[in-house]
């Protein structure tokens, strides 16, 4: 049996049948130090509830997924220590040992399934690393996308990626790739690359009815929407392209794998940005949440 505890405002819309979106919460326990962390958590449900939809943060505490966080509850997690991170491999194991951690975007995607919600506004996913032909990195995040039936609005695979070999798992697994309203793919921290999107969608009512169609085909899975940064706040891709070839040859040379290879790549890539990266990172978020609380509206009116 799985425990499930949901917030007022998330209970009082599921029972109203409103518009809600998910997100995750290692943003909040691994992405960001206290107090912007909690801080930034918040104004991203803001921006949800100011778009008309309802926010529904999603972590487990002490045994019980939460699907939607309450003020305090968000705060207490914001300051825990020791949160593990938590994927499909390790989700259940967490919930059985009556553990706590930080839903990724894999498990969130979980989450939402388990509650119902069908819309997860997150940053960018995780995807192929570079080198992942001599080391098999490749994150769960690929292949939830084809098992479970939620739309994942993000700026994109993160840049550090090998986002053309990511792009190409995603096509094996069937997994509908669409850039919002232009034909370059986003690159994350860039609102545009060399890379030509493989679907595009111009409004919320496209990509809601793409949604609703593959349930009626009974064609298991989710999409990838991937909204441009705005780009007031984008870095320019060649701007970070040597950051992110530094990053990468420091990690390389220190011996960083597995696990560890983002979190060092991330923390390299704000401090040779000056701090950019993160800002950029927050508006992207920002603006994912507020694309997705029109899909989520979109859904609801079908």
């Amino acid at each position: 049996m799985i425990n499930i505890t949901y917030s007022a405002e998330v209970e009082t819309a599921r029972a109203e049948g409103k518009p809600i979106v998910a997100l995750e919460s290692t943003i909040i326990t691994h992405g960001m130090p206290y107090p912007q962390n909690v801080e930034v958590a918040a104004q991203v449900e803001d921006d949800i509830r100011a778009a008309g939809a309802v926010p529904a943060t999603t972590a487990v505490i002490d045994g019980t997924l939460h699907v939607g966080l309450e003020a305090d509850t968000l705060q207490s997690l914001g300051l825990a220590e020791g949160v593990a991170k938590l994927s499909r491999a390790d989700f259940a194991a967490c919930l059985a040992t009556g553990g706590t951690g930080a839903t990724t975007v894999a498990a969130t995607m979980i989450a939402a399934r388990l509650a119902g919600i069908s819309v997860f506004a997150t940053g960018g996913i995780g995807g192929v690393h570079k080198g992942a032909e001599t080391s098999f990195d490749i994150s769960a995040d690929l292949l939830e996308l084809a098992q479970s039936p939620v739309t994942v609005v993000a700026a994109g695979p993160k840049a550090i990626l090998d986002v053309p070999k990511t792009l190409e798992v995603l096509e094996t697994q069937g997994v509908p790739v669409i850039t919002y309203g232009q034909d370059s793919f986003p690159a994350f921290w860039s609102a545009t690359s060399d890379l030509t999107a493989p679907l595009r969608m111009d409004s919320a009512a496209d990509i809601a009815r793409a949604h609703v169609l593959r349930g009626a085909m009974d064609i298991p899975g989710g999409q990838l929407v991937a909204n441009p940064i705005p780009t007031d706040a984008q870095i320019p891709a060649e701007v970070l392209a040597p950051i992110i070839a530094q990053a990468q040859s420091e990690a390389d040379a220190q011996g960083v794998v597995g696990k560890d290879v983002t979190p060092f790549l991330l923390q390299r890539i704000f401090e040779l940005t000056d701090g950019r990266s993160l800002e950029a990172n927050i508006a992207l978020v920002r603006n994912n949440a507020r694309l997705a609380a029109e899909i989520a509206k979109e859904l609801v009116k079908l």
